[in-house]
């Protein structure tokens, strides 16, 4: 199972970091490095969000398959990479909420970074909380249990497991409780060399810490 359905809202893993967002009538990417493999068959994005530059989260060929003359791409304000279009720059902070909502989507930018590893420092990237249909996504982006994340309120957070680029199984459990959603779901695992992890030992320990969270683990194939 590669998608799930929660309320009105499809969320489809595309493996590794990158999500598809369907609701609202809007098709949302969440950093595209790989699509499936019907190529040249993608939905064409309403919306692509890029959490940061690094090669497995910005990845210009898929981008360009899915980015069409009318999508809508936000990206962090010291990305080098340069867009033709409707490509806006946002820091982390930003609420693109209300009067300021993308095509009608409540978007809110929030911090990602590493505590203690050089990987992701602050500043270079974000996470995202999207609103679709009543239903809010967190997309915690490369990013280590850090403070900020008691401020998040989701339905459902999507959060990297694979140390050591990020947090590894138990301190994504950890923030899975801390954030208190319904549904969780792993990521950022298995796919890139160096990110081995094991889904089911983060819902594991989701269950024992939380057993009121659901953790949905999507499969990449």
């Amino acid at each position: 199972m590669r998608s799930t359905q929660v309320g009105n809202v499809l969320i489809e893993w595309l493996g590794h970091a990158g999500f598809i967002l369907k609701g609202q009538g809007r098709v949302i990417y969440i950093d595209p490095y790989v699509l499936p493999d019907s190529s040249g068959h993608e939905d064409e994005a309403d919306i692509i969000l890029l959490t940061h530059e690094h090669f497995d989260h910005c990845n210009p060929e898929s981008i360009r398959k899915v980015r069409g003359s009318t999508t809508t791409t936000l990206i962090p304000e010291n990305m080098s990479l340069q867009f033709k279009g409707d490509a806006r720059r946002i820091i982390e902070g930003d609420l693109l909420t209300g009067d300021l909502a993308i095509k009608g989507v409540n978007i809110e930018v929030v911090p990602a970074y590493n505590l203690d590893k050089p990987n992701h420092p602050r500043g270079e990237g974000v996470g995202y909380i999207v609103e679709l249909d009543g239903v809010r996504i967190y997309h915690s982006g490369d990013s280590d249990l850090i403070p900020e994340m008691k401020d998040v309120d989701a339905d459902v957070v999507l959060l990297p497991i694979s140390a050591p680029f990020t947090m590894d199984e138990s301190e994504a459990a950890d923030a899975a409780v801390l954030i208190g959603p319904k549904i969780a779901i792993p990521m950022h695992y298995g796919l890139v060399e160096g990110t081995e992890a094991d889904p089911q030992r983060f819902k594991e320990l989701v269950n024992e810490k939380a057993p009121g969270i659901e953790v949905i683990i999507l499969q990449d194939h």
